[in-house]
């Protein structure tokens, strides 16, 4: 697979990946769960960086799942959404159970964020499963 491939769908993923984020994160009921971190949170988001950073994880992502591409089961959309899983652990059940343990947070943000998280990573995992097939 060509890296000029890898890049384009790692792009694009990135820009998915941010749009995801926007939805998951500022829709009214995330906005109510994580009220909880107001005290630590920032004031505004610094969008720019956000993106930046999905485009530049979405390629990162893409990289690796071209990687492992040949140990995951299954056609394209199973080693997609196995790929997401994967993912979703090491990213998101990883994190949130660092939360559970370091800090006083209410379980619905947190099952929230595990929720939202599976979500977007499976989403993620099935794009790059679909777009980055091997032959």
């Amino acid at each position: 697979m060509s890296a000029l491939r890898i890049l384009s769908v790692g792009l694009g993923a990135g820009l998915v990946f941010a749009i995801l984020d926007g939805l998951l994160n500022a829709n009214p009921l995330a906005v109510r769960l994580y009220a909880v971190y107001r005290p630590i949170a920032r004031t505004s988001v610094n969008a720019p960086l956000g993106v930046a950073l999905d485009l530049i994880f979405g390629v990162v992502m893409a990289s690796i799942y071209v990687a492992l591409v040949p140990a995951l089961p299954g056609g394209p959309v199973a080693k997609g959404l196995a790929f997401g899983l994967i993912a979703w652990f090491f990213r998101v059940a990883m994190g949130v159970a660092g939360q559970a343990v370091m800090f006083n947070v209410p379980a619905a943000p947190l099952a929230y964020t595990m929720a939202a998280g599976l979500v977007e990573m499976s989403l993620l995992g099935i794009l790059y499963g679909l777009l980055l097939r091997t032959k």
